[in-house]
């Protein structure tokens, strides 16, 4: 004979999942106007009338970032980690809350199935969301936790940057509108192409080389410590060598990126490097722009240009790092190489469309 609990225990945990679904989403709704929303809504005006976003985060307003130095390092880091850290708290809760408050299962249930749907609602979540790579990473680790396919987490992943409606307002104000619809056309091929690549990578949706600990059912009187418990190990397993990668990225950013005139500007080889680089950089959201038009300004082509508007924000090597927890590193090889290609295909059909 099979035990089944009373039908009072099924309609209690029935509720209990309701609450923790709802008070999941209300604390998302929360985190992201603090962190997205409410800044952007401020900003957006601002930048309407300036057309501008101030200083690249590499250079500043020169032609060429500082020398390799302990100074260069640590500014930097301090002025990246001035503009994300709100947006990686929230990631960091939202991920956490992923564990916690979700019922076992349910996401799974959405976005584990193989097929473009998955992919579809998980890109499409993203436009909401409006973070880095850098920041939507404990979310993607406890996604791929859950169950959540690889291409569906691919979609959401990369769509966070790159579909950023925000990024898009501001790079139309700032850029110029033609990059803005050229930014929304190319970021959709790309989101779609990495979500039908991540489930052929992975069709069974896990990682053969990633042994990861599948989520337990969380009992209404354990979801504060289990929250607290997923938070300090996302935090203690992706912050240090997220720091740590930012520091040397800003240490060493006078050779990833030369400086630049318009002879070096317009090579056809530049296109090539600034792929490599932009995937591996890191930058806040909508950090690319004001990098691009002030290297617009002392030489840089429409191509690279574009490569560095598709590559920076897309991925990079702190983000990617992050999130190895969750996929292996060959995986995100593969992804970071078609970024990159993608990167240079993208700057070839804006010298044709953009310029």
């Amino acid at each position: 004979m099979i035990f089944e609990p009373p039908k009072t225990v099924k309609q209690s945990s029935a509720t209990r999942q309701k609450w923790s679904l709802a008070l999941f989403l209300l604390a998302s709704l929360i985190l992201l106007y603090l962190a997205k929303w409410g800044p952007y809504a401020h900003k957006i005006p601002i930048v309407s009338h300036a057309h501008t976003l101030g200083p690249s985060i590499i250079s500043g307003y020169a032609s060429h970032a500082p020398h390799p130095s302990w100074n260069a390092a640590w500014h930097f880091a301090w002025v990246y980690f001035q503009d994300i850290w709100v947006a990686l708290i929230a990631g960091l809760v939202i991920g956490a809350g992923i564990e916690s408050l979700l019922p076992l299962g349910w996401l799974a249930q959405k976005l584990g199935t193989m097929g473009w749907k998955s992919r579809f609602w998980a890109g499409l979540s993203a436009l909401p969301s409006m973070m880095c790579t850098c920041c939507s990473s404990p979310i993607v680790v406890n996604l791929k936790r859950s169950q959540v396919s690889t291409g569906a987490v691919f979609s959401y992943w990369v769509a966070n940057p790159v579909l950023n409606p925000a990024t898009i307002v501001f790079m139309g104000f700032v850029l110029g509108w033609n990059w803005a619809i050229w930014r929304i056309v190319l970021g959709i091929i790309l989101v779609g192409l990495v979500g039908i690549l991540g489930d052929y990578w992975l069709p069974q949706g896990v990682d053969p080389d990633i042994k990861l600990k599948p989520l337990a059912q969380v009992p209404g009187e354990m979801i504060l410590l289990t929250f607290i418990r997923s938070l300090g190990r996302l935090m203690i397993r992706l912050i240090p060598e997220y720091a740590l990668l930012v520091l040397l990225l800003g240490w060493a950013r006078a050779w990833l990126l030369p400086a630049m005139n318009p002879q070096l500007g317009h090579t056809w080889w530049i296109l090539l490097i600034l792929a490599v680089v932009g995937t591996l950089f890191v930058v806040p959201t909508a950090g690319e722009i004001p990098i691009v038009f002030v290297l617009l300004h002392y030489g840089l082509g429409v191509g690279a240009a574009a490569t560095l508007l598709i590559t920076l924000p897309a991925i990079s090597l702190p983000s990617a790092a992050m999130v190895s927890r969750a996929i292996s590193v060959p995986v995100l090889a593969k992804l970071g190489l078609v970024i990159a290609v993608f990167g240079i295909i993208g700057g070839m059909t804006a010298s044709l469309l953009v310029g």
